[in-house]
């Protein structure tokens, strides 16, 4: 495993499928400590580490989630595997899937992401620091205390505006379409996504589509973990002894 772009938040399960999560915009490795633990030890979880935020916060930012995905295909570790993107992470996951051709992941896990080929119609990334840490804010993706932290907010500012440009200014490319099941999940109070945007994900596979909503907004995974490592198991026919997630 390279250590450098991915993290394990809980014993390594070994013999088990791999989850590989991919971070939302201004997010890093650690957004997915607790759907980790509550995982373990039923599938193998890494979360990938971006560049320029946590422990790699002295790299160089990637400004094109073309570019951020072929640096982590690039460096994935053995397969088999799955793979859960949340918002911009669901897209640089469907890129890195892209890219892989016949060693790509087994399932789809995308989260409170429109598909790739429904147009942005958003433009936060134009917006001054104000604008920008307002969005943040509706969207609930930041404690109130990081971003009323001006030392803090100093060093998560550049990233939270690069990632937000990144997405902002992907555009789909066509091409064939993944070979793979794929479950979006949503929030059904999401501002960003609704159920016509969610469904047009099954343009992009030619395998399952299955759509769970769940009650919250754009970060609803943060109050129901347990439920929804329920439901990725359930997705991937994984079998669990003993007593499964709460």
């Amino acid at each position: 495993m390279d250590s450098l772009w991915f993290r394990r938040f809980a014993p390594e399960a070994e013999g088990r499928l791999r989850l590989l999560c991919f971070p939302h915009a201004g997010g890093a490795a650690s957004t997915y400590s607790t759907l980790s633990r509550a995982l373990a030890p039923h599938l193998d979880v890494l979360s990938v580490q971006y560049p320029g935020r946590q422990d790699r916060r002295n790299e160089p930012l990637v400004a094109e989630i073309e570019d951020l995905a072929a640096r982590i295909a690039d460096r994935l570790p053995d397969g088999p595997y799955a793979f859960f993107g949340h918002s911009m992470g669901a897209v640089v996951a469907y890129e890195v899937a892209r890219l892989l051709a016949d060693t790509g992941p087994v399932r789809m896990f995308v989260s409170g992401r429109a598909a790739p080929s429904v147009p942005n119609s958003r433009f936060v990334h134009r917006m001054d620091d104000r604008g920008l840490i307002s969005d943040v804010r509706f969207l609930r993706g930041m404690g109130s205390s990081v971003l009323d932290d001006p030392d803090v907010l100093a060093m998560v500012l550049p990233v939270l505006r690069a990632d937000y440009t990144a997405i902002e200014t992907y555009r789909w490319t066509p091409g064939p379409p993944l070979e793979v099941p794929v479950t979006v999940l949503v929030g059904d109070e999401d501002p960003l996504v609704d159920a016509r945007q969610a469904r047009a994900w099954e343009e992009h596979t030619t395998g399952e589509l299955t759509l769970r909503p769940y009650p919250g907004g754009h970060f609803y995974l943060e109050d129901q973990p347990q439920r929804v490592a329920r439901d990725l198991l359930d997705d991937l026919g994984v079998t669990v002894a003993g007593p499964s997630p709460q």
